[in-house]
C-alpha cells in the first residue's frame, strides 16, 4: 500500500516552488538600472560590513572592490533563488533515490525554467541572456534538490519509517 505521508507537503511544495518561480519571474522583469540599484544596495552593505574602514581607501580600490563583489552578489542570488526552486520542486517530488527519472526530471525542469528566465530577461531593456547564468542557476537547483534529499534521507532515517518499493516515485 502506497503511503500519503508526504502528500499534504507535496502540495505545500508545489505551492511554494511557484510562488518561488514568480518571484524569479519579477526579479527578471526589473530592467538595468532598477536591477542593479537592487544589487548595490545589499552589495554596498556587504562591503562595509566585510571590509574594514571600507571608506578610508582609495576611490579606485573602493571601485574595485565594488564591482568584485557585484559580481558575487549578483551570481550568489542566482545560485541562491535557484537552490530554494530546486528544494522547493524537489520537495514537491517526494522521497525517492538520488539517481531515479524522477530527480533527474527536477534538474531537467529547473534547466528549463533558467533557460526560459534568460531568454525572457534577453526582452528585458539593458538585460541579456548569460548562458554563465543558467549554469549558475541549475547548479543552484542541484544544490537544493541534494540538501532536499538529505532532509528526506534523515527523516526517513530518524522516523524508522523504511522506504518500501512501493514508496518510491
Amino acid at each position: 500500500m502506497k503511503s500519503h505521508f508526504f502528500y499534504p507537503a507535496r502540495i505545500i511544495f508545489s505551492v511554494l516552488a511557484v510562488i518561488c518561480m514568480i518571484m524569479i519571474f519579477r526579479f527578471s522583469c526589473e530592467d538595468s538600472e532598477r536591477s542593479s540599484e537592487t544589487s548595490a544596495k545589499i552589495t554596498k552593505t556587504a562591503v562595509h560590513i566585510a571590509v574594514n574602514n571600507y571608506d578610508k581607501l582609495p576611490k579606485e580600490k573602493q571601485m574595485s572592490i565594488l564591482d568584485k563583489a557585484t559580481f558575487v552578489i549578483r551570481k550568489s542570488a542566482h545560485f541562491s533563488l535557484y537552490a530554494l526552486l530546486g528544494f522547493m520542486v524537489s520537495m514537491a517530488a517526494g522521497r525517492r533515490k538520488l539517481f531515479s527519472l524522477v530527480s533527474a526530471g527536477v534538474i531537467v525542469f529547473c534547466f528549463l525554467y533558467a533557460l526560459s528566465d534568460e531568454i525572457h530577461q534577453y526582452f528585458v531593456p539593458g538585460r541579456s541572456c548569460e548562458f554563465r547564468d543558467m549554469m549558475i542557476d541549475t547548479s543552484g537547483a542541484l544544490t537544493g534538490m541534494l540538501i532536499s534529499l538529505l532532509i528526506l534521507f534523515m527523516l526517513q532515517k530518524f522516523s524508522g519509517n523504511k522506504l518500501s518499493e512501493t514508496q518510491k516515485l
